[in-house]
């Protein structure tokens, strides 16, 4: 049933007639996200400006039961913000404050609708450095990037999002505001309510506020590339780097069909001869960065590194940085659904993950290029396929159950950072374990009774 007159009466005079979408043409965009072949309409939008909107709106929606699924960029890639039938998509873009840079504390308080970049760009004018960086950085949102617990390029030497944040406003299904953490840096006092909405996927409370970790800016960075016969070299490579006790702040890869996917879509000149490509970078002390980069550089050839290849300026290591970024977008190109999924395994154990996966498309006849952070164990599984043609739809289904099987079987886990959402909830269990899952619903329903957010996301 849509929603009724009266409720939509009452979310335009919490927030204003013009920030309640209900046109079919203006619902659209709000139908899906990042993640393929997964789409629902929303009863309506609503544009929230300040906590009270947000606040009474979830206790309308918690008065008469209906769903709310939050939604910053929709960006996503698990099918978070999918909208449910009938719903209120309550969007947060336009609370998009920085409200206070703090130097003396080393922290930053914003609003869940600033981007990652404008994070970033504003730490920067600082001197201070925010490290997280999700590939879609440039438009994602700090809300989402929370309820998601984003990671990045940089996780391997800096953490992900959950490291940097300090605290927290978020308001509850009931229309309570809760604020959890502050500025410092020990505070040991009851449970870590902070750590229980990072990652939450909008199923717990609405995020207002974040309280962000800044660190100093690094002083100087290298940036390399080094191609390779065989993934095993590269993934060798990896082993021998972390063994050495280097820590880089970004250690990337690409197989061959990403390799040439990017070239073609941005054009930055990398090698199409090679089966691998690393993308390596050390930041820190001036000297620390040259020894390390050298070192790098040494272990990279004894691995039988085809090319190394070393920025000669912060120019040329932003173009090498951008054709990594831009594998999805590149994938994208080739055919008219792509599947970007990931999953995690320990690093001793990604040539292995690696050659499962070639296998696993090769046994079901399916187009895939790889990609990720080796670095962490981070893979990017992307499958090139048709949503159309149901057959194939199968086929990739059943590979993706053989991955994220393989991945348990391996002592790695089922998401390193897109979430559950939508497009895994049915692989939770086998994960998680009895317990686990006993847990997580017991913590839902005491904080959320009436299950009015985001329904059907993580577990039913």
């Amino acid at each position: 049933m849509a929603l009724n007159s009266e409720v939509l009466a009452k979310l335009r005079s919490i927030v204003g007639p013009e920030n309640v979408l209900t046109s079919k043409e203006d619902l659209i965009p709000y139908s899906f996200d990042g993640t393929a072949a997964l789409q629902q309409m929303p009863g309506c939008v609503v544009f929230a400006r300040n906590k009270d909107h947000v606040r009474n709106v979830l206790l309308l929606a918690n008065e008469t039961k209906t769903p709310v699924i939050t939604r910053g960029s929709g960006t996503g890639l698990s099918g978070g913000s999918i909208p449910a039938q009938d719903c209120i998509v309550l969007c947060t873009v336009k609370m998009n404050e920085i409200l206070e840079v703090d130097r003396a504390n080393l922290t930053m308080l914003v609003e869940p609708g600033v981007t990652t970049l404008q994070i970033a760009d504003a730490a920067t004018a600082v001197g201070l450095f925010y490290p997280p960086d999700p590939g879609s950085m440039k438009i994602s949102t700090i809300g989402g990037n929370v309820a998601e617990n984003s990671g990045g390029l940089r996780g391997l030497k800096y953490g992900i999002t959950r490291n940097y944040v300090m605290g927290l406003e978020v308001i509850l299904p009931d229309g309570e505001v809760l604020w959890t953490g502050n500025k410092c840096v020990k505070d040991v006092a009851g449970y870590s309510l902070r750590d229980l909405f990072v990652g939450s996927e909008g199923t717990l409370g609405v995020i207002t506020k974040v309280l962000l970790r800044l660190i100093p800016k690094p002083a100087a960075k290298k940036t390399m590339v080094a191609t390779f016969n065989a993934m095993d070299q590269a993934a060798q490579c990896v082993s021998d780097i972390i063994a050495a006790q280097i820590i880089p702040c970004t250690l990337e890869f690409l197989d061959r069909t990403t390799i040439h996917c990017v070239e073609d879509f941005a054009k930055v000149g990398l090698p199409l001869d090679c089966e691998a490509l690393l993308l390596m970078e050390t930041d820190g002390h001036p000297v620390v960065v040259n020894e390390e980069a050298a070192k790098m550089e040494e272990i990279t050839r004894k691995n039988g590194a085809l090319e190394v290849r070393v920025a000669k300026d912060d120019a040329e290591a932003n173009k090498l940085a951008t054709a990594r970024r831009s594998a999805f977008s590149a994938l994208a190109r080739v055919s008219p659904t792509t599947i970007l999924e990931d999953a995690t395994v320990p690093r001793s154990e990604l040539a292995k993950m690696i050659r499962f996966v070639e296998a696993v498309a090769k046994k079901h006849k399916l187009r895939i290029g790889t990609f990720g952070h080796m670095g962490d164990g981070n893979l990017h599984p992307t499958f090139l396929t048709d949503e159309r043609k149901k057959d194939e739809m199968q086929r990739v289904h059943h590979a993706f159950e053989e991955i994220f099987e393989e991945a348990i079987r391996l002592g790695g886990t089922i998401t390193g950072e897109h979430g559950i959402g939508l497009a895994k909830k049915d692989f939770l269990p086998k994960f998680a374990g009895n317990a686990q899952m006993r847990v997580m619903r017991e913590l839902r329903r005491a904080l959320d009774p009436n299950g009015i957010l985001n329904p059907g996301k993580m577990f039913d």
